[in-house]
């Protein structure tokens, strides 16, 4: 279900912006727009041409949704937990989350196929 603030389900990262996700270093950097307190943890789709719409199920209460965040961005990119950090926007909705162990491009290719 889109909102006005978001573009929609994208069918693959070919439509959305490759702003999302960027090379930082050693690290890959990704945009997230998270939703917490959701039935289950999943991506949405697109939040605009900039970010990955992430809903948690955890509240965002002590860090809850953040780490609820991190464990599933970790799952998904078959890294350790250890290896993504909230590096931005931990106490709001858009999030700057850093991932060790894979490349930028990698990380876009991986997250397109969980893209509704």
């Amino acid at each position: 279900m889109a909102t006005a603030a978001s573009s929609g389900p994208a069918a693959s990262c070919a439509d959305v912006s490759k702003g999302f996700v960027t090379r930082a270093r050693d690290w890959a950097r990704i945009k997230l727009r998270v939703s917490p307190g959701a039935r289950s943890t999943s991506i949405a789709g697109a939040y605009g041409e900039e970010a990955i719409k992430l809903r948690v199920a955890a509240p965002p209460v002590e860090g809850r949704a953040n780490a609820d965040a991190v464990r599933y961005v970790a799952k998904l990119l078959d890294v350790t937990a250890a290896d993504v950090s909230v590096v931005g926007g931990a106490s709001g909705r858009n999030k700057a989350v850093f991932v060790r162990g894979v490349e930028a491009e990698e990380v876009r290719e991986i997250l397109s196929g969980y893209l509704p």
